[in-house]
């Protein structure tokens, strides 16, 4: 087994870190329950969600820490729940503004900026697109489309997987990963455009919702994800990460990104229970409904 074939610092390591991923499952639940008893019904799947991405990715990384055969599967599930978690971040926002009508109430002579990354932040020169029912479907249906294909490809991934026509770290032409490797590349950035633009048009009306930094979490959780992950595999498969028996470059690589991951989800977890619960305390419906009539008397 591989605990056998540890040391003892390599042991100790191993149970701090399985221990900092129950911990960060422990506070996720605690604050699912607080989530339930204080928040309104149509807010608490989307904000739970939201929520539970940390905590997955660092029990995903655990279980493929302790099963190195499993890291694949692994990998995908948490790409998969993130994958789902940025539609489902993109609804929160619609939701803290009260809803698609009241969004479109208060925004009802806006437009939004749409040369903003990771598509167009240099195309400046785009035009501004009003904000209606129309522009605010093709919002969520371009995170949606990854949410829907993502789970697609991954289990076209495991199929050839199974079948000995896909290897992760095979990335020539004739290879199925770099085909959907980039396929899911294409898709990940098209999703990631209309959170973007969906934040620079709410950020200032949300400030009291503390939506900066929960979108500075969620930037820090897809960086750390896929960029950081990333980075590592192509050090690896460059052997610029030596290997150091009987664990190969590859194996390495995976290991340091099992690693670094729970460490740093255990922290984003206990950092948004703080930005999560914090918010709700001030932030009730009726105070909401409030603001937005001092505002339309002020507008006229």
């Amino acid at each position: 087994s591989l605990s056998a074939g540890l040391d003892l610092p390599g042991r100790f390591l191993f149970a701090i870190l399985t221990l900092m991923t129950l911990i960060a499952n422990l506070v996720f639940l605690e604050e699912a329950v607080y989530i339930y008893r204080k928040i309104p019904s149509s807010k608490r799947s989307i904000i739970i969600w939201v929520n539970a991405a940390a905590p997955v990715i660092a029990t995903t990384s655990c279980i493929g820490m302790w099963i190195p055969r499993s890291t694949m599967f692994t990998d995908f599930t948490a790409a998969v729940f993130f994958a789902i978690v940025i539609h489902k971040f993109l609804l929160m926002m619609i939701k803290e503004c009260g809803g698609q009508k009241l969004l479109l109430r208060r925004f009802e002579n806006g437009r939004f900026k749409i040369s903003t990354g990771p598509c167009c932040c240099c195309c400046l020169c785009l035009p501004r697109v009003p904000i209606t029912r129309r522009t605010l479907f093709w919002l969520k249906l371009g995170t949606f489309q990854f949410a829907f294909f993502r789970p697609v490809l991954m289990f076209l991934s495991v199929v050839l997987w199974s079948n000995g026509n896909y290897t992760l770290y095979n990335l020539s032409p004739k290879g199925a990963a770099i085909w959907i490797s980039c396929f899911v590349g294409v898709l990940t950035i098209l999703a990631l455009w209309p959170v973007a633009i969906m934040f620079q048009q709410v950020r200032t009306l949300l400030i009291c919702k503390k939506i900066i930094p929960k979108f500075a979490l969620y930037q820090f959780i897809l960086i750390l994800n896929h960029l950081q992950a990333a980075i590592i595999n192509i050090l690896a498969m460059q052997r610029i990460i030596p290997c150091a028996p009987p664990l190969s470059s590859s194996a390495r690589g995976a290991y340091m990104t099992q690693q670094l991951l729970i460490m740093e989800m255990f922290l984003i977890t206990l950092i948004s229970r703080l930005v999560y619960r914090r918010t709700y305390d001030d932030l009730e419906p009726p105070e909401c409904t409030a603001e937005e009539t001092e505002d339309n008397k002020q507008s006229p």
